[in-house]
């Protein structure tokens, strides 16, 4: 493999499949399922807040 083959790889079908792993990891994200856990996470750091400053 040359330099020519590998640049012509990665300008279309590495972009393409690294777009699709973007949007599929993102889509995850918003699953009805994780509803949950993106809540627990989004609290987490409110968890040990003391009253007193």
């Amino acid at each position: 493999m040359n330099y020519h083959l590998l640049r012509e790889f990665a300008d279309s079908w590495a972009l393409i499949i690294m777009t699709g792993l973007f949007l599929a990891l993102i889509g995850w994200a918003f699953l009805p399922r994780n509803r949950e856990a993106n809540r627990r996470a989004a609290h987490s750091i409110f968890e040990n807040e003391n009253d007193n400053g």
